[in-house]
């Protein structure tokens, strides 16, 4: 577990830099449009405290800010992509935390909203993560998720893998520096496909209700879990 801490810090810490780029040109733009949809589903508004997890650069918080969240708090592993963060986010300076999921120094019972956008792979042990979750939300406090996932249907499932396996890569590594990174998100989201599900892990931990919905062909899970 600690080498894959390790692994997951030094990967996200390299492409820190050219992460926002990337994420926007080799998802055509359509991770704008998966965090808005996963705001809008969770209900979040000015009366929310939210904690974004694996926050990355902030493009989550920003997100929300512009529903209206004025409590917002960060939490990332990796100490270059929070500089980022709160490079973007002058108004959030002070409120972002570089932790772990699972051991997150952030009292019980004390927000309304977790989000987590593509993190959850990365986490050494969901099941620790998903308890940490449980614990500090509130009563009907939400944690919103979006995770990749291989589409269901056949011939979308060979197009998907051979995008992600010839083309982001290749894409990924010219404009980041390090091709491994490349390589390490489409092996990682078969390997989670095949092996993790996700609401009823979430359900194990506590939460009481648990809507999924599919995004853009399937290629994208959107989970609201309620405590």
């Amino acid at each position: 577990m600690t080498d894959k801490k390790t692994q997951v810090k030094r990967m996200f810490d390299s492409i820190a830099f050219r992460y926002d780029l990337l994420n926007h040109l080799l998802s055509f733009g359509t991770d704008i449009y998966w965090r808005n949809k996963a705001l809008k589903i969770s209900g979040v508004n000015k009366y929310s405290i939210l904690l974004d997890v694996a926050c990355g650069t902030g493009d989550f918080a920003i997100a929300a800010k512009k529903f209206g969240v004025e409590k917002i708090f960060g939490a990332d592993f990796s100490f270059n992509m929070l500089k980022l963060f709160n490079k973007k986010s002058p108004w959030i300076a002070g409120r972002s935390v570089q932790m772990v999921a699972e051991r997150m120094p952030v009292k019980n019972d004390s927000v309304t909203n977790i989000t987590v956008a593509f993190g959850v792979r990365n986490f050494y042990d969901i099941r620790e993560g998903f308890n940490s979750f449980f614990n500090v939300l509130k009563k009907n406090g939400k944690a919103t998720i979006l995770e990749f996932r291989m589409p269901g249907n056949f011939i979308l499932r060979g197009l998907y893998k051979f995008y992600f396996k010839n083309i982001l890569p290749v894409v990924g590594g010219l404009i980041s520096g390090d091709k491994a990174a490349y390589k390490y998100l489409p092996s990682s989201v078969e390997e989670f496909d095949e092996k993790i599900n996700l609401p009823e892990m979430l359900k194990n931990a506590g939460f009481s209700k648990i809507e999924k919905y599919s995004l853009t062909l399937g290629i994208v899970q959107l989970i609201v879990a309620t405590k």
